[in-house]
């Protein structure tokens, strides 16, 4: 394995705070979802981070199966829940939208694809329920 890249943050006062990253290019403030207050909330972050890494991994296996994949784009969605126990939990979907692929099979096969290679979807695998679809057509994950 070869190390790529280490990203640096700061929080102070969790979700009622403020994150900072150490390059200062990310410099938010914070709430809580329920609260709708005036900051971001935790699950935002991670739905814009989620779907910035899904897409790069989509555009990497195009680039590797040299398919043209029109302009991409990934809607995202987080879902904060509680659980019995008293802990929470999260869960995804993705809804990716692939122009330049007109055949449905080839769509599913290329987010199956980037669904592999993708970090966050490494990370979140067996942790998280995480739906994809391609073009409209199911790809992974709990079906609603």
């Amino acid at each position: 394995m070869s190390h790529i890249y280490t990203a640096k943050a700061h929080v102070a006062g969790g979700r009622n705070g403020h994150g900072r990253s150490d390059d200062g290019h990310l410099d938010v403030d914070l709430s809580r979802p329920a609260t709708g207050g005036p900051g971001t909330n935790p699950e935002q972050l991670f739905a814009v981070a989620y779907a910035a890494c899904f897409e790069g991994a989509l555009a990497t296996v195009a680039r590797r199966a040299r398919v043209d994949l029109g302009e991409t784009s990934v809607d995202s969605t987080v879902s904060l829940s509680s659980v019995d126990d008293g802990s929470f939990r999260i869960g995804a979907t993705l809804a990716v939208t692939i122009p330049g692929v007109t055949d449905p099979d080839r769509a599913v096969e290329l987010a199956i694809e980037a669904d592999r290679v993708c970090p966050y979807s490494n990370a979140l695998r067996g942790n998280v329920d995480v739906a994809i679809t391609a073009n409209g057509r199911w790809v992974a994950g709990p079906r609603d």
